[in-house]
């Protein structure tokens, strides 16, 4: 059964180890992020430290400087420890020597309840002028979402556009015979179980709302899909139908979720409500139709199919193919996979087998323009983050696992990787409002 649900998930894993889980030494160290093809467009920013942020547990400008380098579009031009406090006048023409197009300050300060009062400003050097800030009160525990909460806001004041630094991510990690389904913070950082078991967890999601992970897990020795609410640890089965039961994937709204079953023998996709009522089938054939996935207006639902020989993706009504059928998407690589919206609806990701080994691509849907946004060798499951600037994958670096993200326009990429672990299966949650 096991084996079964494996090639369900993605029916052709099996060529290329897609889940060939690799026994290691169990491990929560520090995420190493490794960061290579930013450009020289880069707008120079100043972080300077927080003055009165060496009594904190941890520095935040440490976390908002390795943002900066993370964004692909902004960069830190101080790497000392020079403090400035929130409430200066800045020397506009001094910064401006110093090669600096805006300025970061802050100071912190110990409440009366334990908390942190944390106040930040940032100034534009070039019109000489201030931007404005944030004051954030943060216990021990939050200071690190309080870093991301300014870095989101250097962004949205520097470039106009909303940060992604406060979203999450997760991801499966394997030790030995022990699975953890881990949040994270979206660098990586700050790793909370949410569920350990011993045996596979695959293809979690996050709710529109970020408050809940649908995801399967074979801890009933089947296939099995949950969803699991994170703040309270509370899961409910969403569906454990006769047959494999895979690809849980959420409706904008939240309300329901496209799943993929083999209740009649081959896989086809499915659509049931949050609460596991209503279950629909959508598909119908004698092909095998998986991985399904909400276009962002609500209207199509994308899936993988190998009704024309090879896999690729088709895309149909959310009431079904017997709406108007299925129309193919994709025509440019022979075999094709793992099909996820931008949250904007205009780009398509996936994973096409081309040259031996598979690699991350993105299609323009209005064009059908196709771009490779990676090198392989075996690129897995990729995911875009809530601004849809960037995509989150599993693939292999120096023969081991590894999570990378590249931006949609393969000028930046990043590596993540746990020393001494397997990491799989991420996925980015949305923006929390």
């Amino acid at each position: 059964m096991r084996t079964a649900v494996l090639r369900t998930k993605i029916f052709f894993f099996a060529l290329f180890g897609g889940l060939s889980w690799i026994s290691t030494a169990p491990a929560m160290a520090q995420m190493n992020i490794e960061i290579a093809g930013v450009g020289q467009s880069q707008l120079p920013v100043a972080i300077m430290r927080f003055a009165g942020e060496t009594q904190l547990p941890m520095r935040p400008t440490d976390v908002i400087r390795s943002n900066i380098a993370r964004s692909g579009a902004l960069r830190n031009t101080e790497a000392g420890n020079g403090e400035l406090a929130w409430d200066i006048n800045p020397d506009y023409g001094s910064w401006n020597s110093r090669g600096a197009a805006a300025l970061a300050v802050g100071s912190v300060t110990k409440m009366s309840d334990g908390r942190f009062e944390i106040r930040y400003r940032l100034f534009d050097i070039r019109k000489q002028e201030s931007l404005g800030g944030l004051v954030i009160a943060a216990g021990p525990d939050d200071l690190r979402m309080a870093a991301h909460r300014i870095s989101d806001d250097i962004i949205q004041k520097l470039l106009g556009e909303r940060g992604i630094f406060s979203t999450r991510l997760s991801y499966v990690i394997r030790a030995g015979n022990n699975y953890r389904l881990v949040i994270s913070d979206s660098d990586g950082e700050n790793p909370r179980p949410a569920l350990a078991s011993k045996e596979p967890i695959i293809s979690p999601v996050w709710s529109p709302d970020g408050k809940k992970v649908a995801y399967v897990s074979f801890e009933s020795r089947k296939p099995v899909i949950y969803v699991h609410e994170l703040a309270t640890g509370r899961r409910v089965i969403l569906s454990n139908q006769k047959g494999n039961n895979s690809a849980p994937a959420w409706s904008p709204d939240g309300r329901r979720l496209a799943i993929a079953l083999s209740i009649d023998g081959n896989t086809q996709v499915y659509r049931v409500n949050a609460d596991g009522s209503g279950l629909k089938r959508l598909t119908r054939g004698s092909s095998i139709d998986t991985e399904p996935q909400w276009s962002p207006d609500g209207k199509h639902i994308y899936f993988t199919s190998d009704r024309g020989g090879n896999p690729q993706i088709y895309r149909m009504s959310t009431e079904g193919e017997a709406e108007g059928g299925a129309q193919r998407v994709t025509f440019k690589h022979g075999f094709v996979t793992s099909p996820r919206l931008s949250p904007d609806g205009k780009n398509l990701v996936y994973v096409a087998r081309t040259g031996g080994a598979f690699k991350l691509q993105i299609q323009e849907l209005s064009s059908g323009e196709v771009t490779q946004l990676s090198d392989g060798p075996r690129d897995e499951t990729p995911t875009f983050a809530a601004n849809g600037r960037f995509v989150l994958f599993a693939t292999r670096s120096g023969g081991k696992p590894v999570l990378a993200a590249v931006s949609v326009d393969g000028k930046n990429r990043q590596i993540l990787s746990l020393p001494g672990a397997d990491i799989r299966e991420p996925a980015w949650g949305p923006f929390m409002d």
